[in-house]
């Protein structure tokens, strides 16, 4: 009873994990779900030019639409609640709830970096603008979000609204072009539950991911996540739904509210990727020219062509991808600890597949990039790019992006991964070897056979004298010696990473599976560690696949 008493997720949205078969996700999920916002997410959301929000209207339909504003009109008083100076059209969906106040879901996304936030809680209507009162909150992977730049444009008029019951000829043709929409649903169980609320969840795909059966029948498909299953589990306890699709050059915002029915086993899904579908009877469509200031360009001007110039296993399942430029400009540089959005055309898929993975290599080599990347077996990519891509073939690629860097300071820094989580990390290791900074490398593998980088590792630290490691092996083989072949049997625990003996103000920064990373990072704080020293990357189905 105590643990279902601790248990974040509700009933729906434990049925559903139940039902794809991902276990006990609570188990480790926990860790990141919180009641408040964490320091980087408050700084996150307040650099924000808008925020998309979800909820039921005052007469219980559930809507989706997004609140711009100008710089800096989203703020944080306090980790508990965010505060936004904007006034709300009155033809926005959502404008009566938010002149009464209620449950609220939200999301905060940056297109151009491809991260996001999401949180639910209350809004109240204040002298003014909004305020939201957290209830929980936590983080999203960057993948499906098509990347974008934004600039704003002064308004020339007040939007024009129409509403109707299905959807008409224009409106069909914007869906069929469109590669990103917002989703909204909701749950209401128990009083007092931290998971009652409402949700609002990205979705992203090639281009027409959404199929248009009718003008009255929606089908989505539904991706590899990260296993919360929130819009889902919703949808199971409370049908109804939210839906917005934004028209990125014109400002637009197309509303459509209904509900949905979920379709666990597709045998006619459009897209191959599905795992599962979403189909939507729509109840009433609001559409608002020029809804918003706010314009976006997509970076496809940016793409590279890369060639792949070496391929090297590094373990039975993980192999680096060596990248380099086809034409005779310099690659463009990247941050260590930043990914890099690659897409390949997969034979059977309609479109181009698109994933982002760290990059390995060093930033001090110009000359080219370089991916590690695991061999998942349900990935779609990642099996393709270990089984079928050759040295010589032609990948696109977008400028590297995300913010899982180096932190600020001169303190001490301990960076701690399992499997193939290495990936940023080694990047990072070569970045400061030689720095003044004191920098520990602590890694979690099987044993030697699954130990990727390993001699490349050994290297650095033998040669630079701020660097230090610490090698974990979970199963070693027979005749692997701890001290010679790695330094510690078992996994990583926050007792070893405090045991280290780093000073005061040490920072951490942690990548691999979810629960590797949950248990540090939860153990960490447990030993006093602030919340703020604490950086965190997973992954999983999503990002690594």
């Amino acid at each position: 009873m105590k643990h279902a008493a601790l248990n974040p997720f509700h009933a729906g949205e434990q049925a559903a994990q139940q039902r794809a078969g991902v276990g006990d996700v609570s188990q480790w999920a926990g860790g990141f779900i919180r009641d408040h916002l964490p320091e980087q997410h408050r700084a996150f959301h307040t650099s924000l030019p808008f925020v998309v929000l979800s909820g039921a209207d005052t007469e219980g339909q559930v809507w989706t639409t997004l609140v711009d504003g100008e710089a800096g009109f989203i703020q944080s008083p306090d980790p508990k609640r965010l505060t936004l100076d904007a006034a709300v059209d009155p033809t926005d969906p959502l404008a009566g709830r938010f002149a009464e106040g209620g449950d609220i879901g939200g999301l905060g996304i940056e297109l151009a970096t491809r991260r996001r936030n999401r949180f639910s809680g209350q809004i109240m209507p204040g002298s003014d603008g909004l305020a939201i009162d957290m209830r929980q909150t936590f983080g999203n992977c960057p993948q499906y979000i098509h990347a974008r730049t934004w600039t704003r444009v002064p308004r020339v008029s007040e939007p024009v609204a129409t509403t109707t019951d299905h959807l008409n000829t224009a409106q069909i043709d914007q869906i069929a072009q469109a590669d990103t929409m917002f989703i909204g649903s909701g749950h209401h169980g128990r009083d007092g539950a931290a998971s009652n609320g409402f949700d609002a969840s990205h979705r992203g795909g090639p281009r027409g991911f959404v199929h248009v059966e009718s003008p009255t029948r929606l089908h989505i498909p539904d991706y590899a996540g990260n296993n919360f299953f929130n819009t889902i589990g919703n949808l199971l306890s409370d049908p109804r739904v939210g839906l917005l699709f934004v028209d990125f050059e014109t400002g637009g915002l197309l509303h459509i509210t209904g509900r949905a029915e979920i379709d666990w086993a597709p045998r006619d899904a459009q897209d191959p990727d599905a795992w599962r579908v979403i189909t939507v009877e729509i109840d009433k469509v609001v559409a608002r020219v020029e809804a918003i200031s706010l314009r976006w360009e997509t970076l496809d001007d940016q793409v590279r062509k890369l060639r792949v110039e070496r391929k090297a296993a590094e373990t039975e399942s993980i192999t680096s991808f060596y990248l380099a430029p086809v034409d005779d400009r310099p690659l463009e540089p990247f941050v260590p600890g930043q990914h890099l959005p690659i897409s390949v055309q997969i034979p059977g898929q309609k479109s181009l597949t698109e994933r982002s993975y760290s990059l390995s290599g060093s930033v001090f080599d110009g000359a080219k990039y370089r991916l590690t990347i695991k061999r998942e077996d349900y990935g779609v990519m990642s099996r393709f790019l270990h089984d079928h891509l050759r040295e010589g073939d032609i990948i696109d690629a977008q400028p590297p992006a995300g913010d899982f860097v180096i932190p600020e300071g001169k303190g001490p820094l301990v960076l701690v991964s399992a499997g193939v989580g290495l990936t940023p990390m080694v990047s990072i290791l070569h970045a400061l070897a030689g720095n003044e900074r004191p920098v520990w490398y602590v890694h979690g593998a099987r044993n030697k056979r699954n130990l990727a980088l390993g001699q490349e590792v050994e290297t650095l630290v033998t040669e630079h004298k701020n660097l230090r490691k610490r090698i974990f092996f979970s199963q070693p083989s027979t005749g692997e010696q701890a001290g010679k072949d790695f330094d510690q049997c078992g996994r990583i625990t926050a007792e070893d990473l405090v045991s280290l003996g780093t000073e005061t103000g040490t920072q951490y920064m942690l990548c691999g599976p979810g629960p590797f990373v949950t248990e540090l990072r939860t153990g960490l704080e447990k030993h006093g560690i602030p919340e703020g020293l604490i950086h965190v990357e997973t992954f999983g189905p999503s990002s690594q696949s």
